[in-house]
């Protein structure tokens, strides 16, 4: 196996930088159980900072090695495992990580539903086509949204929603990315579950009061007991996205082009690389008499319109069954890859 196309050097040079400062760390630490702890502590940052695996499987990784602790004990000096078999799980116990995990179900709910592409043509309709009046629509729906879910969920959510505001006015899309992340950060901090150090420190309260007497004990927050101070930064920072934004927003070679060929419009947004062609199908052609769909499964084309030679037209799925056959000297518009 080559070594080079396996480890890329930057991700080769951090690993060794990681060895180096834990075989340091180990030469200072007080005991082999902190040596240990600090190994694992670099690992996972390592595996995190550079996704040498999927974040999901580095953390899954972790807690093994630090469950086969336990196991392994007496080869890596140790009396006992780092952490105890029966209490390896106990994290999942945490309101915060059960809270997380709640409102990543929930955006991903979102998503499949396809709420998103109504609220894209609900902007739309209601923002018009200027930056002024759109990214306004674009912010308070992002903070709204990411008061109840993750940011970066939000954010994830609103980046189809904002290929598609872009390629339809034509407005670029890096002045309207960057309001968007912002006031998705902004909006976090509307509600307790929108932000996850808000969340974590809930949780803390709650453990700490536990060890303290009944006197001294904190209180810990509400839903919506931050909501005044996220409505003022989340109204802030759109405020300054419209006084300053001409000034500070990226600006980019596509600024006031406006996108007026569906085709273009489609191969942007999704990606899509097909053309839209125009055909005669000449007299005595193989293809008369046969239907749509053989004829599209056997060359991977969509016929997306057709005129008959007695001037009857029809375009779109609703007027184009998929049963209708070909006739001689008739137009057709179809869909195919170049080539």
């Amino acid at each position: 196996m080559d070594v080079k196309k396996w480890v890329p050097a930057p991700r080769g040079i951090a690993a060794a930088i990681f060895v180096l400062a834990g075989f340091y760390l180990a030469g200072t630490v007080p005991s082999i159980e902190v040596a240990w702890v600090t190994a694992f502590l670099l690992l996972t940052v390592f595996l995190f900072a550079f996704e040498v695996l999927a974040v999901d499987v580095a953390a899954i990784v972790v807690l093994v090695l630090l469950g086969l602790t336990s196991l392994l004990a007496p080869l890596m000096g140790l009396t006992q495992g780092l952490v105890p078999v029966e209490h390896l799980f106990d994290g999942f116990a945490s309101n915060a990580v059960i809270s997380i995990i709640a409102v990543m179900i929930i955006g991903a709910g979102l998503d499949k539903t396809g709420i998103m592409s109504s609220v894209a043509s609900f902007i739309m309709r209601v923002g018009g086509t200027t930056e002024t009046r759109i990214i306004p629509f674009i912010s308070t729906a992002v903070g709204v949204i990411s008061s109840f879910m993750q940011n970066v969920g939000a954010t994830a959510l609103f980046l189809p929603v904002v290929s598609r505001i872009s390629a339809h006015t034509g407005l670029p899309m890096s002045r309207l990315l960057m309001p968007m992340g912002f006031c998705a950060i902004l909006g976090g901090t509307m509600t307790l579950v929108g932000s996850s150090p808000l969340i974590l420190l809930n949780d803390l309260i709650q453990s700490s009061n536990q060890s303290l007497p009944p006197g001294q004990r904190m209180n810990t927050w509400s839903l919506f007991s931050v909501t005044p101070v996220g409505l003022a930064l989340v109204a802030t920072g759109i405020l300054y996205f419209l006084i300053a934004g001409r000034f500070v927003l990226p600006r980019t070679e596509r600024e006031g082009a406006t996108a007026t060929d569906p085709i273009d419009y489609f191969r942007e947004t999704y990606g899509l690389t097909f053309c839209l062609r125009e055909m005669l199908v000449p007299k005595g052609s193989p293809l008369a008499g046969m239907p749509l769909y053989e004829t599209e499964r056997r060359n991977r084309i969509r016929v997306v319109a057709m005129a008959r030679p007695g001037g009857e037209v029809r375009i779109g799925i609703d007027s184009l069954s998929r049963k209708v056959s070909f006739e001689d000297g008739e137009s057709i518009a179809i869909l195919a890859e170049p080539g």
